[in-house]
């Protein structure tokens, strides 16, 4: 068994900036054609010179969601099979029939405005249909009943796909996870294997086994995103969830590993272990059959790198993965260029665009 690059380190080492990604993936004939296919990974990414550390990066991105805005060009509202609610937001939902469409799953508070980056640069860098699924509980949609899980439910998402095959029965689908978004994707496509609906599958910085991924988060975006999960999932609903014996724990929750061991009654079940049996997306990864690239930066504060090595030689051995690593990048960021871009939003395009036309060879 080799790889196509040298290992992966254990803990991220201190890299010069403009370094070329570090790429590993099982030595086949398709992760070839693939790697070769993508010029992206063959020169080096160099952030945004004035973003020139993982926090400013972070600053920025949240601060381009706020200013961005992308007018979607449809909104469907979806009834879940329990009742609750979610929605599609597409972008280039009119074009012809048989155009792919990119399915992207959102981050953990994720909305249309902070998605909506990640989805023009998709559409543009392909020229396909994006859309977003937008899940329960999140942005303006009301708990119509008492359950969210921020990690994501695989039920809803296949009800979502249902939704999107109804209407494109044509169009070859492939899928984008961000961070938390990540492992609903990853849990998906593990549970499903050879049935999944996806041709391929991009997963932008996710924490692996969030058994443990949240204690490891820097302690300073641990509080903030606790208090964030608080006010838009918690504050807003208090007294539908006032039922829920662990409710008054999630109110007062500092830190995002307080708040995701008590989640678990929200989410629909009785335990953190029933959880994690059914959110975990490393509990399932070795089902997955179809292509998936992943990428991680080594300076994320939120999803760090070295959640990465428990996996390494697990990834390995799958011929359908590729891992790509860069020394900076931030969380969903890896901003490059005096007009900041998302670097890492341009090779999803790259990398779809390029198994779309491999695959034919």
């Amino acid at each position: 068994m080799s790889t196509l690059r040298t290992p992966l380190p254990a803990t991220a080492p201190r890299r010069a900036r403009g370094q070329l990604p570090d790429v590993h993936a099982h030595d086949n004939p398709q992760s070839r054609r693939l790697l070769d296919a993508l010029p992206r990974l063959h020169r080096p990414y160099r952030p945004t010179p004035w973003l020139f550390n993982t926090h400013l990066q972070l600053v920025f991105l949240n601060a381009r969601k706020k200013t961005d805005r992308l007018p979607y060009d449809r909104i469907q509202p979806l009834v879940m099979a329990d009742g609750g609610k979610t929605e599609l937001h597409w972008l280039g939902f009119h074009l012809p029939p048989q155009t792919p469409t990119i399915v992207v799953l959102h981050t953990i508070t994720g909305s249309p405005a902070s998605m909506q980056e990640l989805v023009r640069d998709l559409h543009e860098s392909t020229g396909w249909r994006v859309v977003l699924c937008l899940r329960r509980g999140h942005a303006h949609l009301p708990l119509a009943t008492p359950k969210l899980n921020i990690l994501g439910c695989t039920q809803d998402l296949r009800e979502q796909l249902a939704a999107i095959r109804a209407q494109l029965p044509e169009s070859v689908l492939y899928g984008v996870g961000s961070s938390a978004g990540s492992g609903l994707l990853v849990r998906y496509l593990g549970e499903e294997g050879e049935q999944a609906l996806f041709r391929a599958a991009f997963a932008y910085c996710p924490g692996y086994n969030t058994d443990d991924a949240f204690t490891k988060a820097h302690p300073f975006y641990s509080r903030l995103m606790a208090k964030k999960l608080t006010k838009q999932f918690i504050r807003p609903h208090a007294e539908r969830l006032a039922h829920l014996p662990t409710v008054r724990t999630l109110h007062a929750a500092r830190s995002l590993a307080e708040f995701h061991d008590h989640i678990y009654e929200l989410a629909g079940f009785d335990s953190l272990a029933e959880y994690s049996a059914a959110s975990n997306p490393m509990r399932v990864f070795g089902g997955i059959t179809v292509p998936v690239m992943i990428l991680n930066s080594e300076d994320d504060p939120v999803c760090r790198f070295e959640n990465i090595a428990p996996y390494r030689e697990a990834m390995a051995r799958m011929p359908n993965i590729i891992l790509v690593t860069t020394g900076q990048g931030s969380h969903c960021a890896h901003y490059e260029g005096w007009s900041p871009r998302s670097w890492a939003g341009r090779l999803m395009g790259e990398y779809f665009l390029a198994v779309a036309t491999t695959e034919t060879l």
